[in-house]
């Protein structure tokens, strides 16, 4: 596991995450690669198989000085170069012979974005998983709050009722979309192209080693065609998980508007010492949406970088590739972490469904005056319906009664509609439109990919 006991603890990134990342790991990424490319050019005989052994064998992140590794790169450029001479070392010393063969017909960005691949595919693997937990939460709350009534709000300020239901089905549509789309296009690609792409120096057997290197590297589908400066794949994964932030940051903005004290109508999940205040000890800040909220800032400067980054020079990027590096690993841990603490925030979110309720009836019906309205058009005509309403929200406002009864002494509304057909008009329940609808289709598409979430640890 990686150490997270610094003063930030895993705010920004949680430990499954981080020991993803972290600088073993990244050693270990490009170990494997100079493994599987010793193996895949043993099985097609350019090199022997006692020497492919004999490379694998030593290809252990815990065999080498990262610190040392560390300092050589900053005058190389890159952490490939002195790896590989380590690496180089470590077999000569065991098998003199083997060291000949050590990265044979290979460059530092085959090593460096192979070496990445294996990182991110692991890190693909655990978002796909994080995702399915948040989407399984989230139709949890469409279904059991279908009908939990609520006050729909248009640029902050009550507009007319929805249900939560609705809302939380508006929160898992766009998780679907992602988890079927990154399953698909979110996977990483290994690196094998040589010096300038072209696997000129392995002569007549390229081919045969690019083939069985796609079958030998662990983890990674095939990728035949060497994209050292061409980068769309790794922009358009970036700009996934900027799309996945930037929606997890509506859904937290969401749940910290509806949590504030005057509304009160979701909490966070509870726990001792979260959210509270050095300052204020009755503080319970939504500190899970806050750090959602953060994770969602940040995320587009670094899409940004990624799609700045794809303009690269000829066959070898200078400064473009290099630029990737840290990006793409703080946009997987952010995205990754960020939907842990979703996963958090919707399995144990509280919700109050009476204080909706007491919200819904803040104006005194005045959110029930577009039904009435329209009830009113086919009798009264469109024109003369919005009037008369209009000037019964206006005496609603002044005398504080509620607008039912202000437009039941209304001698203009006499013989329109009676005590009980008032009553089902200023029920919030029954005015769904396509609410229904709308929710049975999202947990439809949920359940169709249903079948291809797994969220087990």
């Amino acid at each position: 596991m990686a150490d997270i006991a610094g003063l930030h603890g895993e705010l920004f990134a949680d430990h499954e995450f981080a020991a993803l990342f972290d600088d073993r790991a990244s050693l270990q990424g490009m170990l494997d690669f100079e493994a599987a490319l010793a193996r895949a050019q043993a099985n097609v005989g350019v090199i022997p198989a006692t020497a492919a052994e004999a490379i694998a064998a030593a290809c252990e992140a815990g065999l080498y000085d990262i610190a040392a590794i560390g300092k050589a790169a900053t005058l190389a450029g890159n952490p490939a170069i002195p790896l590989v001479k380590a690496l180089t070392a470590w077999v000569a010393a065991h098998d003199p012979e083997a060291a000949k063969w050590v990265h044979y017909g290979a460059t530092s960005q085959d090593v460096i974005d192979s070496g990445h691949a294996q990182q991110y595919r692991a890190a693909w693997a655990l978002i796909l998983k994080r995702s399915a937990k948040l989407t399984h939460a989230l139709a949890g709350l469409a279904r059991a709050h279908r009908d939990t009534p609520m006050i729909g709000r248009t640029f902050l300020q009550h507009a007319v009722p929805i249900s939560f239901g609705l809302k939380a089905a508006q929160w898992l549509d766009p998780l679907v979309s992602f988890h079927d789309a990154f399953m698909v296009h979110g996977q990483p690609a290994h690196q094998l192209g040589g010096a300038a792409g072209t696997l000129a120096s392995l002569g007549e057997q390229a081919e045969a080693v690019l083939q069985e290197f796609n079958r030998t590297m662990p983890s990674i589908g095939a990728v035949l065609v060497p994209s050292h400066s061409n980068r769309r794949r790794p922009a358009s994964i970036a700009t996934q998980l900027g799309l996945l932030c930037g929606h997890l940051g509506k859904l937290a903005l969401d749940v910290a508007l509806m949590a504030q004290t005057e509304i009160g109508e979701l909490a966070e999940p509870e726990a001792p010492g979260k959210g509270g205040s050095s300052a204020m000890p009755h503080k319970r800040n939504p500190v899970l949406c806050t750090l959602i909220l953060a994770a969602a800032r940040r995320a587009p400067g670094l899409v940004s970088t990624m799609l700045l980054a794809m303009p690269q020079e000829h066959e070898r990027a200078m400064g473009g590739w290099h630029a990737e590096w840290r990006t793409m690993a703080e946009l997987f841990t952010l995205a990754g972490t960020a939907l842990g603490q979703a996963v958090t925030l919707a399995e144990g979110l509280q919700v109050f469904p009476e204080r909706m309720r007491r919200n819904l009836e803040l104006t005194n019906g005045l959110v029930m005056a577009e039904r009435v309205s329209l009830a009113l058009a086919a009798t009264l005509g469109r024109g003369e319906a919005h009037h008369l309403l209009e000037a019964a929200s206006k005496t609603c406002l002044a005398s504080g009664r509620h607008l039912r009864d202000v437009l039941a002494d209304d001698p203009a509304l006499a013989g329109s509609l009676d005590d009980a057909e008032l009553d089902a008009l200023f029920d919030p329940v029954s005015y769904r439109g396509a609410t229904d609808a709308i929710i049975d289709r999202i947990l439809a598409l949920y359940e169709e990919e249903r079948e291809y979430m797994t969220d087990d640890d």
